[in-house]
């Protein structure tokens, strides 16, 4: 069995370099320091990925902004656009497809490959890793690590090693010198919380681990011990799934307002706008949602959710809103509200089967008329060049791409 792990580098950034240049940008930002994160003005920044110049000064995704400004003054920072990070992702799965038809799409940025009964066509694997990595480079602009090797955990282990741009075997008789020398921490699956409890007992590299007596790790982390023993030893017997579509299971935005709201009609202002643009996202995928979910945060941080199961699909803007409000006045306590979110989830593709209530079907038609043009001018001529009357001499504002905290996608495996 050949399986490759197809890993883009520095996802975030790379994809929106690529993009940037493609718009004409003068300069690449993979080559300065630069950053991608939320915007400050909003009373947060988090480091979301940042370029190789600016790890060289020590910025690590997750810190905030600030503290990453302060190692690097001259920082260059950008907002995150998870619209164009899903189409890169697309683009990227396609011409794997080209390679095999059983491609995992494990992650936003990452797809593992079942190159077993490609070599007849494609010959030599490490060749057509090769082949790969560079046709992603030259067609997309951005650049991947390919890890080959018998099965997943070794050819992800393979993508793990030195990067960018490289192709990486790791199969078992090469486990002892590339993956044992390792930090513990390195290996799939060993998070923060193990790999303390792991070098408490002097296991601090991965070999280390696979030397280690596996009833002793069972008794240390119960279970996980024996996966991570496996994982160390190079054991991982589970398939590449196919799937034609990353197992997305919600779609968000959430916004940290730059001053504490304290007027339910104000605060409906702003859900308003993220129903905008959580609205015009499903309906570019063509999804359509049976749960609504909202998300307040209070000045004194506390915080409260709320959801609500509807009876039919949704993807109308106005239903987004309609029902949001709905679950707002069910969760505002009256206090002033720091931060807002919006969830929707349990897709339906559009056009499956399902039951229609007998009202409000002219207004539904209507309505998706309305969003179908909006969307359609917003998405050449930019978020707004069609603003609602609403908005029109107002401190709130439409949300726009990554402007706010979060487009966010919640997604069935891997890192987001």
């Amino acid at each position: 069995m050949i399986i490759m792990h197809i890993d883009a580098n520095s996802a975030y950034l790379s994809w929106t370099a690529a993009h940037m240049l493609q718009k004409g940008f003068g300069t690449d930002i993979r080559e300065i320091p630069s950053a991608i994160a939320g915007n400050p003005e909003n009373r947060r920044g988090i480091i979301l990925a940042k370029s190789i110049p600016a790890k060289k000064y020590g910025i690590i995704t997750g810190e905030s902004l600030y503290e990453a400004k302060r190692k690097c003054p001259e920082l260059q920072v950008f907002p995150p656009d998870y619209d164009l990070y899903m189409s890169c992702s697309e683009a990227m799965y396609r011409i794997l497809l080209e390679y095999s038809p059983v491609v995992q799409r494990y992650s936003v940025d990452e797809c593992y490959l079942d190159y077993t009964a490609s070599g007849l066509k494609f010959g030599d694997p490490v060749e057509a890793a090769h082949r790969i990595k560079d046709r992603i480079k030259n067609e997309l602009g951005y650049t991947v690590n390919v890890g080959v090797s018998c099965n997943k955990l070794l050819a992800k282990m393979g993508s793990e090693l030195k990067k960018p741009d490289r192709v990486h075997t790791l199969f078992p008789d090469e486990i002892e010198k590339k993956m044992w020398p390792l930090p513990v921490e390195e290996l799939f699956m060993v998070g923060r919380a193990s790999a303390a409890r792991l070098r408490r007992v002097g296991i601090c590299t991965i070999g280390d681990l696979a030397k280690a007596d596996v009833m002793y790790l069972k008794s240390l982390l119960k279970s996980h011990g024996v996966l991570v023993w496996n994982y160390a030893n190079g054991i991982d017997t589970s398939p590449v799934i196919l799937n034609d579509d990353i197992c997305q299971k919600g779609v968000g935005n959430s916004m940290t307002l730059k001053y504490d709201v304290d007027s339910a009609k104000e605060a409906k202002m702003f859900i308003l706008s993220l129903s905008e643009r959580v609205g015009m996202r499903i309906r570019k995928r063509g999804f359509q949602a049976r749960l609504i979910s909202i998300y307040v945060k209070y000045s004194n941080f506390e915080r409260y959710s709320h959801r609500m199961k509807l009876y039919e699909a949704i993807d109308s803007t106005t239903e987004i809103y309609k029902h949001a409000c709905m679950l707002f006045d069910r969760s505002w306590n009256g206090k002033p509200v720091r931060q807002l979110g919006i969830a929707v989830s349990e897709f339906n593709r559009r056009g499956e089967p399902e039951q229609l209530s007998m009202f409000g079907a002219e207004n539904r038609e209507k309505e998706k008329s309305l969003d179908t043009t909006i969307d359609s001018i917003r998405e050449k001529y930019g978020q707004n060049s069609v603003m609602r009357g609403i908005f029109v001499n107002q401190t709130v504002k439409p949300v726009e791409g990554g402007v706010n905290d979060g487009n966010y996608i919640m997604m069935g495996g891997g890192e987001q």
